[in-house]
């Protein structure tokens, strides 16, 4: 298993309307091609304009092809597109990470 972490930093006071974006925007084709996230939270403690998604793949050639999917799907693209419009974001920080295997 491959774990995607992509933690995403919203210049202050767009973080709302950046999650309402992408809930109405971004979030179906990007579940549509990468399945459901692990996890997709927002900081409750620390830089309030953090939001932490986590995404689970087979393995590296997995993650690959259905990103590269993602990539091709036209509302993916509007959604992106609208994002960029809107400005909000200010950083970007992804990890792939392994599960140890003494926790499954």
């Amino acid at each position: 298993m491959l774990l995607d972490v992509r933690t995403y930093t919203c210049k202050p006071g767009t973080i709302k309307k950046h999650l309402a974006l992408y809930e109405k925007f971004g979030k179906t084709p990007q579940v549509r091609h990468l399945g459901m996230p692990v996890l997709f939270a927002f900081v409750e403690t620390g830089n309030p304009n953090e939001y932490v998604h986590i995404w689970q793949y087979q393995n590296a050639g997995d993650r690959e092809e259905r990103r590269a999917k993602l990539w091709q799907d036209a509302d993916w693209l509007d959604y992106v597109a609208k994002s960029g419009e809107l400005g909000a974001l200010e950083s970007q920080q992804n990890k792939l990470m392994k599960p140890v295997d003494f926790f499954p």
